[in-house]
């Protein structure tokens, strides 16, 4: 039997699947790994040798891009199938791979966001009257932490500039989206992906957010050779778009950072298309035309 996906994936359905998985497939080793603001856990689940050059996917860095822990979560249990089984997955003997390499997966990285644009501006606790001003008691679209901070402008990468884009389009605050917060790497959240990339050392990371069915894969003159190469074989197994993002898109975000810091891979998939949020009814589309790509750039 397997689990089910059909619904929000709040704090309380996380905690479910986790309990689910520890149960039913032990290979994982999974972590509460940080704390967000409100005190929900930023689960870490590994699988496979983690402990030579490992693979990073991210998911839910906005609040209501809910689908990308979807997603991840869904892709975490049909590996565990095919190395408990040992079936292949797309193809691909997975379990063969994943002796030699790892992958590292963070379903929902600002908790605290996504339980906002499901639950409203209470979930926030402490935050809640912000969060309800800010909002305009609508947080059906929030993207920020609970104090209002993008996670994806809160990275060191250009943050200046990004910083000066936000301000010229009157976004000098706390904000649904698009506040990069007051400093770089300001949040919780951030802090902890960063720790995370300079104690594992991973070969390429990927993040996930919603909508264009796009992949970005560039930022400046630090973009190794590999990336166009590996961003045209994600295209392909996915059918998406490779693109480059422009403006105040430009900048500030964690693929943005991990190239500039480690002049090594690093991608942003913009999953599925349509109105945001996506509904659920998406995942099982998004996820089948996606599982080809997770599986490929798990053991490349």
């Amino acid at each position: 039997m397997l689990f089910d996906y059909n619904r929000y994936p709040d704090n309380k359905f996380r905690d479910k699947f986790i309990c689910y998985m520890k149960k039913k497939h032990p290979i994982l080793k999974i972590f509460d790994a940080k704390k967000s603001l409100c005190g929900r856990s930023i689960h870490q689940i590994e699988i496979g040798n983690i402990y030579q050059s490992p693979a990073l996917m991210v998911g839910a860095f906005h609040g209501m891009e809910w689908l990308t822990t979807l997603v991840l979560l869904k892709f975490i249990e049909n590996l565990c199938i095919a190395i408990k089984d040992r079936k292949r997955l797309c193809g691909i003997k997975i379990y063969e791979f994943l002796e030699k390499r790892g992958l590292v997966i963070i379903p929902c990285l600002n908790p605290d966001g996504v339980e906002i644009s499901i639950n409203g501006a209470q979930a926030a606790y402490r935050y809640r009257e912000l969060v309800s001003k800010v909002s305009l008691n609508d947080t059906s679209k929030w993207q920020a932490n609970a104090r209002g901070v993008d996670l994806n402008h809160n990275f060191n990468a250009d943050w200046k500039r990004v910083h000066m884009l936000e301000q010229s389009q009157g976004i000098i605050g706390p904000a649904p989206t698009r506040y990069g917060g007051p400093y770089p790497e300001s949040e919780p959240e951030t802090q902890f992906l960063v720790n995370l990339c300079l104690f594992r050392k991973f070969r390429h990371v990927i993040a996930f957010h919603r909508q264009g069915e796009e992949i970005y894969w560039d930022f400046g003159n630090n973009t190794p050779s590999k990336s166009k190469y590996l961003a045209k074989i994600m295209s392909l197994s996915s059918g998406y778009k490779v693109s480059k993002p422009e403006g105040i898109a430009v900048g500030g975000g964690f693929k943005d950072w991990f190239i500039q810091k480690f002049h090594k891979p690093g991608f942003t998939v913009e999953i599925g298309k349509g109105q945001n949020p996506l509904p659920l009814s998406d995942l099982m589309p998004v996820y089948n035309r996606l599982e080809e790509m997770l599986v490929l750039m798990s053991i490349l």
